[in-house]
């Protein structure tokens, strides 16, 4: 059976990781064949660029994905074929010489912020999530996380926030979220937000209960970028 694809998208802090993941889990307890796919795995390769000049990309710029690969590999997935979803380092801002294998025949969720800024790939989805969080808000929880987990300043984190977090979520990720299909709160609890999207797929989700229990699972999701 040919993948059925799940988008999950919204601002940088809005919560789409966490209801990826959570969405994964709970379906992971039963079904077997899964797949979560990263945007962020789809970074442009950056090896002609000296390292100081990858500092200064504009990661929040549809320009610094390569979507067309990642149209690709849905459209294959939907057509019953594997992929090799490429593997991003964040630490060198570069891609890594390592890919993950991806099967068919899954529900695949693809979560990142830019998936409905592009309309080849808006094309791919069966279903589409938005989650729609106050802008103040993600900015909260991306200083948390940035200075926490992952050892950058405070200066830092608010000087990318001003120049290109916050600009390109007005310019392509907030314009875009009316080609969702449901919009989910992100300041709801968290246990009511994967109730009302598992509400909102159950439809969907119960189309596999007998091909996704029929192979091993092959993914698990990745750390994300934004």
């Amino acid at each position: 059976m040919a993948a059925r694809i799940i988008a999950i998208t919204g601002a940088s802090g809005s919560g789409k990781t966490y209801l990826a993941n959570r969405l994964f889990e709970f379906l992971q307890s039963r079904y077997t064949n899964l797949a979560v796919i990263r945007e962020d795995s789809y970074y442009r390769d950056q090896s002609h660029l000296p390292m100081q000049e990858r500092f200064g990309v504009n990661y929040d710029h549809p320009d610094s994905l390569e979507h067309e690969l990642l149209v690709e590999h849905l459209r294959k997935l939907k057509a019953g074929e594997a992929v090799e979803v490429p593997e991003y380092d964040y630490a060198v801002h570069n891609r890594k010489c390592e890919t993950s294998r991806v099967s068919s025949g899954q529900i695949i969720l693809v979560e990142g912020i830019l998936l409905l800024s592009n309309p080849l790939l808006r094309e791919q989805f069966d279903a589409t999530l938005f989650v729609d969080t106050p802008l103040d808000v993600c900015f909260a929880r991306r200083l948390a996380r940035d200075t926490v987990e992952r050892g950058r300043t405070e200066e830092s984190v608010v000087a990318q926030f001003e120049t290109t977090v916050k600009p390109m979520f007005h310019r392509f990720i907030e314009p875009n979220k009316c080609h969702a299909e449901l919009l989910i709160s992100g300041e709801k609890k968290r246990s009511a937000m994967l109730a009302e999207l598992l509400g909102h797929l159950e439809s969907l989700i119960s189309e596999f209960s007998f091909a996704c229990a029929s192979q091993p699972t092959d993914s698990s999701p990745p750390e994300a970028h934004s």
